[in-house]
């Protein structure tokens, strides 16, 4: 087993032999949905969330490879590659180690330690450094050379000293145990650019801020790393949390690292000179933008995952079901969009109506509307959270008390990432004669009836469930945010006679060619009969089959299989049980009771094992399952519409729109969400806000704290949580009036731009208590 594998399998905390095998299925093309579900024996059963981490951290330690070779080539060319250099090299298991050691060896311009060499002090440093009794004065006499800029023995020492301070700077061992120091002792400093105040306003709470730089979490890092990009603050590593003697604490490291102490001797002074100018002039700076870029990957891959769970739980959200709907994107000067929609997300009508003010046609929007209910047979009526949502959903209201004999449900639906798909070239070509505003509004009711085929047309960062999503490393979001739709896709499954394009696309084994291909193919030929036609597509092969076929369905076909999850390759196994038995497929499918009658192991051979065995009567069971859960709707308060209705001690009702790492906001109707510091979700300690709610969610929420002017909510789901009182100065109660010494706990309050207030600084007080 490699290397490579090895560590891979400890860090999955699986077996190598399972890590070697699914290394082997990826190199040959498979996809991770694919070899979950389908390649169970040949991994061990290795999951979705393992296979992901496999996969991610076998880029990178090929990559880490790759660069050790190189290393490793060049250094033995130039042929300064001792025993121990190599097995220092060999043992490195991330790049910044590699990074250092190669440094000494690094093809670099030409710097005053190597002019100094040139010049012939090579021997001179190496001499003070090797006896500090030698007089730096008299030994650097016997060097003057005009001609080479060395007039004096000052110019002489100056190059000395160049050469033992690139020296110090690249010894591997000192980088790692200053590395070491500062991760754990370093402060980060955060101050303001002076006359800036006014402009960086929602960065006041890090204009004069301090903290531990180990316990920084994600959300502030990102703060104040987008107030430095904005020009608002300026950011610091402190070496220690005594601002008076941190740099000597690192420059002693140093002296002691090469055994340099003060004794009085002739070169003692020339030596800590060194020192000082190797910490502050080569170390320094060099360390703190190396620390504080881990720290920025540190806090944009915790920011990607954050993303990532949220985007999750958004695309597996319950879907209500292929129901005629009424779909409205609220406006008021410009009107309210209607698009009426079939079962199967097909227009069949659009207006717009008029109802708010200036224009104020309030009767007429009604009757206008009830029309259309009653026409299209409407069963649900989806209305965007934007611009005016709370006087549209009152429409909808009074539209719904007309038609008493359809049972209409309302409903408040996100438009996040509606206007982006509208204005998209996928959705120019899939209405080309539709106006861009009531593309809109299809996008609105189509999310209602099925979130997971909607959304995946809407590219993943436009959906509005990130923190920060445009400060990371976009190249890292995408593929993280692409494996999350690939995975929600596949865990799903899609129908192959009524996809549309991007979603056949995140198919696994499929791209948008061969979607594309598929969909050219249906209109065609019409409907898909069964699986195997999918091989009659152009330009989908053999391989592409074999990832896709499972996790597309095929209602109503030839073959009542090709409507489950059963992979065409696992038919011979359901066809060796019906043979045992004398059944039918259509007797076999779903009936519950004679399938956990059978004993799987009876089905093992060499073909199929015994976790294949047990999916396929599992999946007979319950042919076609939606692991979604049951569709559920919040119900606004009446009469609290705006920020301005809010009270302190209101009780409400809301949608959990994103869960961040210091809490999750709350949709509770009034154009701006709330906020559920971490401290205020539950009566219990909580690490993980995800531990207790996820995007989706329907909640009970308590309003604590307005801040009109910030269009800021404090809320809690903390039922027994009280609203905190102002202090009379009119500042927060509970808001730092200074910056914390770093060797505190820092008061700084868990909020990705600023402080909440005196409501988030009383529960987060009680919280660390």
């Amino acid at each position: 087993m490699s290397m490579i594998t090895k560590q891979i399998a400890v860090e999955i905390s699986a077996k190598a032999e399972q890590v070697a095998a699914a290394i082997q299925l990826l190199d040959e093309g498979a996809t991770v949905p694919f070899i979950a579900r389908y390649r169970k024996e040949v991994t061990g059963g290795l999951d979705d969330t393992q296979l992901r981490t496999l996969e991610n951290r076998l880029t990178y330690l090929r990559e880490l490879e790759d660069r050790r070779q190189v290393i490793l080539k060049t250094i033995a060319e130039q042929g300064k590659l001792t025993t121990e250099l190599e097995r220092d090299i060999l043992s490195a298991d991330n790049k910044t180690r590699l990074e250092d050691l190669y440094l000494p060896y690094k093809a670099k311009r030409r710097t005053k330690g190597q002019i100094a060499i040139e010049a012939g002090l090579l021997p001179l440093a190496d001499a003070l450094l090797a006896d500090p009794e030698l007089s730096p004065e008299q030994e650097a006499s016997r060097y003057l050379n005009a001609d080479a800029g060395l007039a004096d023995t000052k110019a002489v020492l100056d190059g000395a000293k160049y050469i033992l301070m690139e020296r110090f700077a690249e010894d591997a061992a000192l980088l790692a145990k200053l590395r070491r120091h500062l991760g754990q002792y370093a402060v980060l400093k955060s101050t303001l650019v002076p006359g800036k105040e006014q402009e960086g306003v929602k960065f006041r709470d890090y204009f004069a801020h301090s903290e531990n730089f180990k316990s920084v979490p994600s959300h502030r890092a990102l703060a104040m790393f987008r107030g430095r990009n904005e020009g608002i603050l300026n950011l610091q590593l402190q070496p220690d949390a005594d601002e008076a003697t941190a740099h000597a604490s690192c420059e002693q490291m140093i002296a002691s690292h090469f055994d340099l102490r003060q004794q009085g001797r002739a070169a003692d002074d020339f030596l800590r000179t060194v020192v000082q100018w190797t910490w502050k002039v080569k170390l320094h700076l060099h360390l703190e933008n190396d620390l504080l870029g881990e720290l920025r990957d540190l806090a944009e891959d915790e920011a990607i995952k954050v993303f990532a769970r949220n985007l999750k739980d958004l695309l597996m959200a319950a879907p209500a079901g292929l129901r005629p709907t009424l779909a409205l994107d609220p406006g008021l000067r410009t009107g309210v969009k209607v698009v009426a929609v079939d079962e199967t997300g097909k227009v069949l009508d659009t207006t717009t109506v008029f109802p708010h003010a200036p224009q104020n046609h309030w009767d007429k929007s009604v009757r206008t509307l009830a029309a259309y209910c009653k026409q299209y047979k409407v069963e649900l009526i989806a209305i965007g959270n934007g611009t005016a949502s709370r006087e549209t959903d009152k429409l909808a209201a009074e539209v719904i008390k007309l038609l008493p004999e359809q049972a209409i449900t309302k409903i408040m639906v996100s438009e996040a990432g509606a206007s982006v798909y509208s204005a998209s070239e996928l959705a120019a070509l899939e209405f080309p004669n539709l106006d861009v505003s009531l593309r809109g509004a299809v996008s609105i009711g189509r999310r209602l009836q099925d979130p997971l085929a909607e959304l995946v047309k809407i590219e993943p960062k436009a959906i509005g469930v990130g923190q920060y999503q445009h400060d990371v490393n976009q190249s890292l979001l995408t593929k993280s945010l692409d494996a999350v739709v690939e995975d929600c896709v596949n865990a799903v499954g899609v129908d192959l006679n009524t996809a549309s394009v991007p979603l056949l696309a995140r198919v696994a084994g499929l791209n948008k060619t061969l979607a594309q291909n598929i969909v050219v193919y249906r209109d065609t030929n019409g409907r898909f009969g069964q699986r195997k036609d999918l091989l009659n597509v152009a330009r989908l092969g053999p391989k592409a089959f074999e990832q896709a076929a499972g996790f597309l369905r095929i209602g109503q076909g030839s073959n009542p299989l090709d409507a489950s999850a059963v992979h065409p390759e696992a038919y011979p196994l359901v066809e060796k049980i019906l043979a045992k038995f004398g059944k039918p497929v259509a007797e076999l499918i779903g009936n519950s009771s004679f399938l956990r009658g059978l004993n799987p192991a009876e089905f093992v051979d060499e073909r199929y094992g015994l976790p294949t065995v047990e999916d396929v009567i599992r999946e007979l069971d319950k042919p076609g399952r939606d692991p979604r859960p049951e569709f559920k709707t919040a119900q606004f308060k009446d009469g609290v519409e705006t920020m301005a209705d809010l009270k302190p001690g209101m009780l409400l009702e809301g949608v959990v729109t994103n869960v961040t790492n210091f809490g999750a906001f709350v949709d509770i109707g009034v154009h701006q969400d709330g906020l559920v510091h971490i401290s205020s979700l539950t009566d219990k300690f909580v690490s993980d806000p995800h531990q207790v709610v996820k995007a989706g969610d329907i909640v009970k929420v308590k309003v604590l704290e307005v801040e009109l002017d910030r269009k800021r909510i404090a809320l809690t789901m903390r039922m027994d949580e009280q609203p905190q009182a102002k202090a009379a100065t009119g500042k927060d109660s509970g808001s730092r009036q200074a910056a914390p010494k770093a060797a505190k706990a820092p008061k700084a309050i868990d909020n990705p731009n600023a402080a909440m207030g005196n409501a988030f600084a009383a529960a987060f007080a009680k919280l660390k208590k």
